[in-house]
């Protein structure tokens, strides 16, 4: 059974992510605030939960939340900040979406909610000095398979999960051929085959290793 706070605080924000792995599509976060009476058996790291059940328990946890937000970045700023980055800021800005301020963040991972806040990058949202400080004053704990273990969290990565998997159902009708529909953008065998036949497109990561150093694109 997961626990239902670190902090023993009401308005504790679970966040994560989805997607940091894939050479296509968004990297995909999320926040959510859960009431101290939220319960639910099925609910756990998405990882470890098959789609059917995911699609399940995303209305639920919409319904039950306090307040939840999510966030895509897009490849063009994954390139351009790295996905670490990238990553980090896409549950900074889920925070920042919220329809109140939490009293503690937990977050999945081994990093600082407040790690890299503000970077002045060309794309996607630039922070103003408020949202900067106000990311600041929030106490938050990173903690390490944190998904598998705080319902908050868990309830994060569900939603992330289901986002970005619809997202890249819906660009797979503009590029078939990738089959982004089954791969969600992940470096599968098909998929590589693919970007070596027909290229990258808008929707890859081009700071990424596309293909296996055996292959080559022809550009």
């Amino acid at each position: 059974m997961l626990a239902s706070t670190f902090s023993e605080l009401i308005l504790e924000a679970g966040t994560d992510e989805a997607g940091r792995g894939c050479l296509a599509g968004p990297v995909t976060a999320a926040a959510v605030i859960l009431s101290p009476t939220f319960n639910n058996s099925i609910l756990n790291d998405s990882k470890q939960l098959s789609e059917k059940v995911r699609e399940k328990l995303r209305p639920i946890i919409e319904e039950q939340a306090v307040t939840f937000a999510v966030t895509h970045l897009l490849p063009n700023e994954i390139d351009e900040i790295n996905i670490l980055n990238a990553s980090m800021k896409g549950m900074q800005e889920s925070v920042l979406k919220l329809n109140v301020v939490p009293e503690f963040i937990i977050v999945d991972g081994n990093r600082s909610l407040n790690a890299k806040l503000g970077l002045k990058n060309t794309t996607g949202k630039q922070f103003t000095a408020e949202e900067i400080e106000l990311l600041k004053s929030i106490p938050n704990q990173s903690i390490i398979k944190g998904d598998s273990k705080y319902l908050s969290i868990a309830a994060a990565s569900v939603l992330a999960k289901t986002y970005r998997d619809e997202y890249m159902d819906r660009i797979h009708e503009e590029f078939p051929m990738y089959n982004w529909k089954k791969n969600k953008g992940y470096p599968t065998k098909e998929h590589r085959e693919a970007i070596r036949k027909y290229g990258p497109t808008k929707y890859h990561r081009m700071s990424f290793r596309l293909l296996p150093e055996q292959l080559s694109l022809d550009l």
